[in-house]
């Protein structure tokens, strides 16, 4: 064989390994087709999993949406305070996305009398400083409190947030879903199968039950729900359920996605995303 036929043949082998290479380093989630997609969801809570959770999001090769409040935390000074800013930038780094759930965690309680534009609603925060006090709040204010963590998510991860939002408990009305839309928000709530339980107390609601539940429950399509924390369950959802449910999903041929790729939400957050 002579030299110029032998330089071929290595030029051939070093640009396959090369593609090898990159093929192999290219995460999963990222390469995959995926025919029968799900969309984790996770919403603010006391934040003491949610190292854990990172860490098992990471190893799985799984993309999330977070829904962010600035709620009273385990450690420091709130979830989205400067305690845990590195934590959100490092999720932004790898390549989750992000959406508000209120600054203060705001629960709606009612509608006032009048339309969208002019009235308002009942809301009572379980953060802040006005946590536990329920008062009126106009439609003005009720946009501005879901850009407060959109605000603040951005300035914290440098990325600009989905122009999404959760209301806390998925609690709304027609006229706060509109008021919202008028300000730019649509709203996310969750599948009946995709609600994975980790708010329902554990001496009733046991993880392999709740974990057994969901794998025989979840269809493609689902927008699943789970949070960084619950201060009244006793026994933690996310240690024991969150890696073997994403395992077992997987495992029936389950891939997941964040919100950006979920056909309800494309064409609004193309047309409504903020630089």
């Amino acid at each position: 064989m002579g030299g110029r036929p032998r330089r071929a043949f290595r030029g051939v082998v070093l640009a396959t390994v090369a593609v090898s290479l990159f093929v192999s380093l290219v995460p999963t989630h990222a390469r995959a087709a995926c025919d029968k997609p799900v969309y984790l969801t996770l919403d603010t809570g006391h934040m003491g999993v949610a190292p854990l959770i990172a860490d098992v999001l990471k190893r799985q090769h799984v993309l999330v949406t977070f829904f962010a409040a600035n709620e009273k935390t385990q450690e420091g000074d709130g979830s989205l305070g400067d305690h845990w800013a590195g934590w959100w930038k490092a999720r932004a780094a790898e390549g989750h996305a992000f959406a508000s759930h209120t600054f203060d965690h705001v629960y709606w309680r009612a509608d006032l009398a009048g339309d969208a534009a002019s009235s308002g609603f009942r809301v009572r925060p379980s953060a802040g400083p006005q946590a536990g006090k329920e008062f009126k709040m106009t439609a003005r204010q009720y946009c501005d409190e879901i850009a407060r963590s959109e605000t603040r998510l951005k300035e914290i991860t440098g990325q600009a947030p989905l122009p999404l939002f959760r209301a806390p408990g998925g609690k709304t009305s027609p006229k706060l879903l509109e008021t919202a839309r008028r300000c730019g928000y649509a709203h996310v709530g969750w599948s009946p199968a995709g609600f994975l339980g980790d708010e329902l107390p554990s001496e009733r609601y046991s993880n392999a039950a709740l974990l057994r539940q969901a794998l025989e429950r979840v269809k493609p399509g689902d927008i699943l729900l789970a949070h960084l924390g619950i201060w009244s369950r006793k026994d933690p959802w996310a240690p024991a359920v969150l890696e073997p449910l994403i395992e077992g999903l997987k495992g029936k041929g389950f891939c997941f996605r964040t919100l950006k790729d979920h056909p309800d939400y494309k064409a609004w957050i193309s047309s409504h995303s903020r630089p």
